[in-house]
């Protein structure tokens, strides 16, 4: 993959990134895309093998979710949900750029 289109696709999955409605404290979301959503997005199927099927793809989500345990207290809600956004992009940066 060319590295515009790697930006582009981990900036599209930043997107699914977002907070979640939480009574204690901060949560995160993550709207998981399937195979039909990369399509959507105009990304072909290896985009598609590279990411949801790839071994590595579980342990991002779980850490996407995650985010906000390892955050420090008193950090607001836009900075955890950057931070999370930022571990897509840790992520897909680190296993698409050859």
């Amino acid at each position: 993959m060319e590295a515009d289109e790697i930006k582009r696709m981990y900036e599209w999955i930043q997107g699914r990134v977002t907070l979640a409605d939480a009574t204690d404290g901060i949560a995160i979301t993550f709207d998981e895309p399937g195979p039909g959503e990369f399509s959507g997005a105009g990304f072909g199927p290896d985009a598609v093998e590279l990411t949801i099927g790839s071994d590595w793809w579980a342990e991002m989500t779980t850490d996407i979710v995650e985010t906000p345990d390892f955050a420090e207290p008193g950090e607001s809600p836009d900075q955890v949900l950057q931070y999370a956004r930022d571990v897509v992009k840790e992520y897909v940066a680190k296993r698409l750029y050859t």
